[in-house]
């Protein structure tokens, strides 16, 4: 299956000269939820197709979206990209680990073990081992051996929650709790250390690390985007531009400048952590309910699920 529609529009705002937007329409009924950005400039750029079961590979040169079929009942929510450029899902619908091969395209699932039960599936990240991680929003977190194909779930502390999920350049893994209002750290035992951020009941719902291991938090209840610094112990907190603010996802680019998703006003925003600034970018779609961002040197590519396209911001 492919698709080769597109647009191209600059940003027009003078503050934002510097920054192109491009969208690439996906055709409906594909529901797309994240994307994964290869690391080679003008790369593939991987989308999990929720609403029609397939991992979605964008050619950001021509246009060109081809899909895959993941299996019967696939419903994958977050896709990422091993050392190896090969794109991984967190599948709901098959309550499974899928691989796709880059270049043949070959699909490879890894079911849950039997008896972990209905996992909810949400996002993955690999550590400095190469061991693949992931989140449930049932209650649980999970390791999957790629080599070997040994997969073992755990309990969540507090239950219903796990969510996003990041690792920080020294490969230790953390992950965000949107129900349990917290970020986990998964120790060496594969256990998990809670750590609470100081807003009570903020719905941490995506995590990410910055070039200095710094944690930073959507957090979806308070409006806030925080930032968690593991060596001192120290939390930081911005209230997001807008009335009610509902910060969603959250991406730290390149230059260490953090770009999140606010549902509320339905933008994309840009803080610049030294001056304590946010940028504003508006999309052309009504409600595109931005999900997983991601990005390569120089571009963040986002997800509007909630209008089929995926858009890119190229910034020098």
């Amino acid at each position: 299956m492919r698709s080769a529609l597109w647009l191209f529009f600059v940003a027009a705002a003078p503050a934002f000269a510097q920054v192109t937007v491009q969208e690439y329409k996906v055709p409906p009924g594909h529901r797309v939820h994240d994307v994964w950005a290869d690391a080679a400039p003008d790369g593939p750029v991987w989308i999990s197709a929720q609403g029609s079961g397939n991992l979605g590979i964008l050619d950001p040169k021509t246009g060109r979206i081809d899909f895959v079929p993941l299996g019967r009942g696939s419903a994958p929510h977050g896709v990422i990209a091993d050392g190896e450029g090969a794109p991984w899902l967190t599948d709901g619908g098959q309550n499974a680990i899928v691989r796709v091969d880059p270049k043949t395209r070959a699909v490879k699932v890894w079911p849950l073990p039997e008896g972990s039960g209905y996992a909810n599936l949400n996002t993955a990240i690999f550590d400095a081992k190469g061991m693949h991680w992931f989140t449930g929003q049932s209650g649980v977190y999970g390791r999957l051996h790629p080599k070997t194909g040994e997969m073992k779930v755990f309990d969540a502390p507090r239950g219903r929650g796990p969510y996003g999920i990041h690792a920080t350049p020294d490969g230790t893994v953390y992950y965000a709790s949107l129900a349990g209002s917290f970020i986990g750290k998964i120790n060496a035992d594969d256990t998990t250390t809670v750590i609470e951020p100081p807003t009570k009941r903020q719905g941490a719902r995506r995590v990410w690390s910055d070039s200095q291991g710094n944690l930073w938090v959507a957090e979806w209840n308070s409006g806030n985007l925080s930032r968690f610094e593991p060596k001192a112990g120290k939390w930081s907190a911005w209230a997001a531009p807008g009335n009610q603010p509902h910060v969603y996802a959250v991406y730290v680019d390149d230059t260490d400048k953090v770009w999140v998703s606010e549902w509320s006003a339905q933008a994309m925003l840009r803080f610049d952590p030294t001056t304590e600034k946010w940028d504003t970018f508006r999309s052309s779609s009504a409600r595109p309910n931005v999900r997983q961002i991601h990005g390569r040197k120089g571009e963040v590519w986002t997800p509007e699920s909630g209008a089929d396209k995926i858009v890119v911001y190229r910034y020098p």
